[in-house]
């Protein structure tokens, strides 16, 4: 065979090898481009039917658990965006959680878009220390008024990253993005009257909600201290006055007491087996500007201005109900000398060290007063009359009379509340009718008698 001839048989079998290895080059790179459409198809058709079936199964008949459940769903979709976001949302994590003063605290507030959290995170924060807001921003009352505190938290330089207690992973992230010195946990889910409708809420708030994230504060390095809102409710139906740290607390009147109260149980539990340190703190009655609109004084300020009649309680034997009503900044005053106080915890990845502090205090006013009078107060302030519906107190949950003994709070952070009722209500009002745009009748005779003189 002639040489021309062996030489093009060579090159035309190396040409056949290279055709063949292109072809083969290109059937992977289709059948890897293949395989993540089909992927992508296949995650994108279950997220589908996953919405449809959430959507689908929501029990109508409760739209509170409807709209929990709904944002559960969501939650979960943005945690994991939280946790996604990167660089940008990590450093704004950073820069809210960081102290401005030396020695300053960095301290998760959860429930920072609620009443007391939105206070606490402001006091805080104006002090120097790092503030770092984390709420659900549920609809148990107008989300509105909590987006409104978070854009005041925003105007302090405070960041809210907003997810549920019971979400684990998005709280892990935190506490290894932050090495956090304390947490002050006021997320829950208040109301003594609302249990009796959606008791589920309270448990995955209230016990779900606190043992997730004691989970994750143990698991911590370094553990943080922790103090949290107790209630005041724990005392039940207790009838020693006033009300003591001392007094029994395991006949609770309401579900949402009996929540409270297996919290402080469930404090003991963590703090005897893993050294967190734990302080509790029962409130009584807070009010004041950018409160809860569930509560007696804020809803009864509407009603009298919109000229809506009230109920006022009395007791089964036709007695004044009466509440150790606690103005918001006294609040603070005492949440933030319970965290001045709260010693180091001595557990250090998920393992006790040594014996670690565990406390519980009374925050109230000390000086009972008649809701007669609250509406009394509020008659003055508005100008107007209220239309009173004298009604029995229903057996739903609420207690009589509370009384505060703050003696112990005193002694250990010089608690010592200030604020009086009337001075409280004054500041209340000039808030609600600022906030709400509404001119109160007393200001409008004022004004008429001014143009007259």
């Amino acid at each position: 065979m002639p040489l021309s001839a062996t030489a093009d048989t060579s090159k035309t079998v190396k040409l056949e090898r290279y055709n063949s290895y292109l072809r083969k080059i290109h059937s992977t790179k289709v059948l890897k481009a293949s395989s993540k459409v089909l992927f992508r198809a296949t995650l994108l058709i279950a997220l589908v039917l996953v919405l449809l079936f959430a959507v689908k199964y929501h029990p109508h008949s409760d739209s509170h658990h409807l709209h929990r459940r709904s944002f559960l769903f969501t939650g979960l979709f943005s945690s994991s965006s939280s946790l996604g976001e990167g660089a940008a949302w990590e450093k704004r994590v950073r820069q809210s959680s960081t102290a401005k003063r030396q020695h300053g605290l960095s301290v998760l507030v959860t429930g920072a878009a609620g009443f007391v959290g939105s206070h606490c995170s402001i006091a805080l924060r104006k002090r120097g220390d790092g503030v770092l807001g984390f709420d659900n921003f549920n609809d148990y009352y107008d989300p509105s008024l909590k987006r409104a505190r978070q854009h005041l938290l925003e105007k302090n330089q405070v960041f809210i990253v907003e997810g549920d207690l019971n979400d684990g992973p998005l709280l892990r992230k935190l506490f290894d993005i932050v090495p956090f010195t304390h947490v002050l946990h006021l997320a829950a889910q208040a109301g003594v009257r609302y249990a009796m409708k959606n008791p589920q809420s309270y448990i995955s708030s209230n016990i779900a909600g606190l043992v997730n994230l004691l989970e994750v504060a143990k698991a911590a390095n370094p553990q943080p201290a922790i103090v949290w809102a107790s209630s005041s409710s724990v005392y039940g139906l207790n009838t020693e006055n006033p009300f003591s740290e001392e007094h029994r607390t395991d006949q609770p009147a309401s579900l949402y007491a009996a929540t409270k109260k297996a919290g402080e149980e469930i404090a003991h539990t963590y703090n005897h087996i893993y050294g967190l340190s734990l302080t509790g703190l029962r409130f009584f009655t807070v009010y004041g500007p950018w409160g809860r609109p569930d509560m007696a004084y804020f809803f009864f300020t509407k009603d009298i201005l919109h000229g809506k009649s009230i109920d006022i309680y009395r007791t089964q034997d036709n007695q004044e109900v009466a509440r150790d009503f606690t103005y918001i900044d006294d609040i603070v005053k005492g949440c933030v000398g319970a965290l001045d106080t709260a010693e180091k915890s001595t557990g250090s990845g998920g393992k006790k060290r040594g014996p670690a502090q565990l406390r519980v205090y009374n925050l109230g006013n000390t000086s009972p007063v008649p809701v007669g009078r609250l509406v009394s107060i509020l008659e003055g302030l508005l100008g107007t009359k209220a239309k009173k519906h004298l009604i029995k107190m229903p057996r739903n949950g609420d207690v009589p009379y509370t009384h505060a003994n703050v003696s112990l709070a005193y002694r250990d952070f010089g608690y010592k509340p200030t604020t009086d009722l009337a001075a409280g209500l004054r500041k209340f009002v000039k808030w609600y009718v600022s906030y709400y745009g509404i001119q109160p009748r007393v200001k409008k005779e004022n004004s008429h008698a001014d143009e007259s003189a």
